[in-house]
């Protein structure tokens, strides 16, 4: 990097990569990696579309609520009938396909990116008029820029309350919709400096299993939407939105024991995809449990019989300790299937009973399963000095049994990390999983919705606009 390029502000610098970037500038195997993705989040947004928090968020969002748009929009929603306005069609699609914690993750950033950088590339792009190929670029750019924003802030948005997923995918919303609107880089870069003032979400949904989290990535992406719409009429933003006196990571990360790194904002943009680096959940919990849970299957198979555990001793980092493992009495014994999903001592004793974990184990039975509750209550927590947080989510896990046996197994590397990846046969096989769950997609929806995903921006003039993709991944009316 040239002196001149390292003095433009890291908005601009961003601005200038997004406003050229094309389909074709990304390697294959990284669009094709991208699809999948996206497969994945579609299939989630099915499963998703008619749980309780689904119908609550609809019913907010849609034209007879009072706060809502005075009439129904033209925006497809994911897996449901309703056509929304942009903004609230993405707040829905975000609800969607997060919903269910069981969407991607770009582990280093903690940071679930696909959540908000597909409703918001969605939104803006049906309202553009776009083409199947402009979108699939904008989500790429999308999670390019939110996996940084994670990235600068080294892991500590949890460590200081902040949700990763809802202050980084702002950013990454904003830069989608103000290049799908047409803006040039200066425009991008102010699109930045004005959703910084809406980047947030809070972690005290981890208090009592509040529904909040569930709305954070829709609310990125609709944050994104709106701060393009103001850097369109002309409304300024401050350019160092990210290295400022008062940016971003001076005020979200003020008591962090690391340092932030802003850099991180536009570093490698264009040479190092880190949509390729993005983990595919095999399991419907937060992505901190998954390497215990991993390790409470094996240690079952291993002879680790749950009526023969006396003790369960679970190390693990700090900072994703607070997350799933504080304050460990009610860990132990969630009061619903969200608080469940981040309960490391409910997910060990589930796996470990069950011998699976699967949405089956989230359920209000399982969660009233004595067994399940009474071997919970014999995990204890403590620190890992050997954890790779936030490189990977590591856990290490130890069993007493009760013939005096100990059983150790130890997760360095969470299965789904880039190093560990689910293929994109996994993915399609696991996106076929969750509509067969769905009440609404037979066998037609999924080979329907599969081969518009699959197929985004292949085909050239043949291809499928984005308003074309949209309607196709929506469900029949009901």
């Amino acid at each position: 990097m040239t002196a001149r390029e390292q003095q433009i502000g890291l908005a601009q610098r961003v601005g200038r990569f997004a406003a050229g970037l094309t389909l074709a500038d990304i390697p294959e195997e990284v669009a094709e990696r991208a699809r999948h993705l996206i497969l994945d989040a579609v299939g989630l947004a099915f499963v998703s579309a008619d749980r309780d928090f689904a119908e609550a968020a609809a019913a907010a969002l849609g034209p007879d609520s009072p706060t809502g748009s005075a009439g129904a929009g033209d925006s497809p929603v994911l897996g449901r009938p309703e056509r929304l306005e942009a903004r609230d069609a993405a707040v829905l699609n975000g609800v969607l396909v997060h919903g269910l914690d069981f969407d991607d993750t770009h582990i280093a950033a903690v940071t679930h990116v696909t959540a908000s950088a597909l409703p918001a590339a969605l939104a803006a792009a049906v309202r553009a008029d776009r083409g199947g190929d402009e979108l699939l670029a904008a989500y790429v750019l999308g999670v390019e820029v939110a996996a940084r924003v994670g990235l600068g802030g080294a892991g500590h948005f949890h460590d200081n309350g902040y949700h990763p997923t809802a202050v980084a995918g702002a950013f990454g919303a904003a830069t989608v919709a103000a290049k799908l609107g047409g803006l040039d880089a200066d425009g991008i870069a102010t699109a930045q400096g004005i959703v910084g003032s809406m980047a947030a979400g809070l972690l005290e949904f981890l208090e009592d299993g509040s529904w909040t989290k569930r709305l954070h990535p829709g609310w990125a992406a609709m944050s994104g939407l709106t701060a393009a719409s103001f850097a369109r009429v002309g409304w300024s933003g401050p350019p160092a939105v990210y290295e400022g006196r008062f940016g971003l990571y001076s005020t979200h990360l003020q008591t962090a024991e690391r340092p932030a790194r802003p850099e991180a904002v536009a570093e490698g943009l264009g040479e190092v995809w880190e949509l390729a680096r993005t983990a595919v959940k095999p399991y419907a919990s937060c992505h901190f449990t998954h390497p215990f849970v991993d390790s409470a299957l094996l240690l079952r198979r291993e002879g680790a019989a749950p009526a023969r555990i006396t003790r369960v001793t679970a190390g693990i980092h700090p900072v994703p300790g607070k997350v799933i493992a504080e304050p460990l009495d009610a860990k132990r014994t969630p009061v619903s299937e969200y608080d469940a999903k981040f309960s490391l001592p409910f997910t060990v004793a589930a796996a470990f009973v069950r011998d699976r974990f699967g949405l089956a184990e989230l359920s209000t039975e399982a969660r009233q399963d004595a067994d399940i509750l009474a071997l919970a209550r014999l995990v204890e927590v403590v620190d890992d000095p050997e954890s790779a947080f936030p490189g990977a989510y590591s856990g290490v896990l130890t069993v007493e049994l009760d013939d005096g046996r100990v059983l150790t197994h130890r997760e360095q590397v969470n299965r789904g990390h880039d190093t560990r990846p689910l293929t994109n046969a996994d993915v399609v096989a696991k996106f076929r999983e969750n509509m067969a769950a769905c009440a609404d997609a037979d066998d037609a929806v999924t080979a329907r919705v599969e081969s518009a995903v699959l197929g985004l921006g292949k085909g050239g003039d043949r291809s499928l606009t984005a308003r074309q993709f949209a309607q196709a991944c929506s469900s029949a009316p009901r």
